[in-house]
């Protein structure tokens, strides 16, 4: 089986493609296959957090392309910016990883999450998309 122990620094011409959801792209230490059916396991620092377009390097140097699978999200729209901070904030409040943008927050699917969101006056709406939350503010070591 394939170990998968450090993330590459750079891009590069890679071997293999792993699609994962963002769940799976949050555990450092994870038994996954590739996308070509071969099986591997993640053995990264404890805290890593894969993003689309990481590249991986496995034990015997093969590099591995980290794509974010399309999953089920909710994604609430408001035109007015206060209402988005506000949802923003109660998301936040609840620990809920958002994914941020002009006119738009994403969040894993979830029936209460959107009826809250919906009861602040934004539309929700329920999609097939890549997740790619916020890494935190918190994301160089403190």
């Amino acid at each position: 089986m394939l170990q998968i122990a450090e993330r590459f620094a750079e891009s590069a011409q890679c071997d293999a493609m792993l699609t994962l959801p963002f769940e799976q792209r949050q555990k450092s230490r994870l038994r996954v296959h590739l996308d070509d059916g071969r099986e591997a396991v993640l053995l990264l620092p404890r805290g890593t957090v894969l993003r689309g377009g990481d590249v991986l390097r496995t034990e015997t140097g093969e590099l591995i392309a980290v794509r974010a699978a399309v999953e089920a999200v909710s994604t609430a729209y408001s035109d007015d910016v206060l209402s988005l901070a506000r949802a923003a904030y109660h998301l936040g409040n609840r620990h809920v990883p958002v994914q941020v943008a002009a006119g738009w927050l994403r969040y894993g699917r979830d029936h209460v999450l959107d009826e809250m969101l919906r009861g602040l006056g934004l539309r929700v709406d329920h999609e097939e998309s890549v997740f790619e939350p916020e890494a935190g503010a918190y994301r160089h070591g403190h």
